[in-house]
């Protein structure tokens, strides 16, 4: 009698990496472009992520101010002139703008988006930061903002709405930061255009402008409805010769 002997066991996958990677997961693409390493442009409804070997090099949103529109707001407080060009800036100076710039952009990118994003595979072009950053960091920094925000006031509507102030004659006490903010508020701009204008990081914007809408001196204006379409017109009240000749032509068939 031949024995046949049991085979062995299937390995079993360890899953416990692959959940921790998805608490948190803000985009389960961008998680998997990580885990191959991939190069290239992860573009979605509200920007882009640049990546080289797994890593992000650099982020852009419509809704962030660029790295050269903060700089140049810098240069503008700055009595020595534009410091980047002279070559000026330090290296770490330079290192945390890029940073920052980075990590405002991707707080957008990575909003919930109601279309599927793509990625373009390929060589990134431009030159390459100072320090790249792992996916896993920016989704962690994209969270920590998130409940920021929500912790001040959870009426995400401030973030992309035209603002108005709640009382245009008062003048509340805040800080000259915030006094910026709220005196940009004419019931046409947002958040950021505000942060645009002002040329400042668009996340730190919204804070000043969520805590003004928690003090109860800001909130979102009403969109100016625009004219009604035009109701399609009813079968019954065509009046085009043809359809009418039409329909003589129907009565008289039936006649016969």
């Amino acid at each position: 009698m031949t024995v046949v002997g049991a085979s062995p066991p299937l390995p079993v996958r360890d899953k416990s990496g692959v959940r921790a990677r998805a608490e948190g997961t803000l985009s389960p693409m961008l998680t998997r472009l990580a885990d191959e390493r991939a190069t290239g442009v992860l573009v979605r409804e509200h920007g882009t992520l640049h990546l080289a070997e797994g890593h992000v090099l650099h982020a852009e949103s419509p809704l962030a101010p660029g790295l050269d529109v903060l700089l140049a707001a810098h240069d503008a407080l700055t009595p020595a002139g534009p410091l980047l060009d002279a070559g000026l800036l330090p290296t770490g100076a330079l290192e945390l703008c890029q940073l920052g710039a980075l990590y405002d952009a991707g707080y957008f990118v990575l909003a919930p988006s109601s279309t599927p994003g793509h990625f373009r595979y390929g060589t990134v072009p431009g030159p390459a930061p100072l320090r790249p950053v792992p996916v896993t960091a920016l989704e962690r920094e994209t969270l920590r903002r998130r409940a920021l925000l929500h912790r001040i006031w959870p009426d995400p509507a401030i973030d992309s709405a035209p603002l108005i102030r709640a009382d245009p004659a008062a003048a509340p006490p805040v800080t000259w930061r915030r006094r910026a903010v709220l005196e940009r508020v004419d019931g046409v701009r947002t958040a950021p255009d505000i942060a645009r204008e002002l040329g400042r990081k668009a996340f730190h914007t919204l804070v000043d402008l969520r805590r003004l809408a928690a003090a109860g001196f800001v909130a979102p204006g009403t969109p100016v409805p625009g004219p009604a379409p035009p109701a399609p017109p009813s079968l019954l009240q065509v009046t085009d010769p043809d359809i009418a000749l039409l329909k003589r032509l129907r009565d008289a068939l039936e006649a016969l």
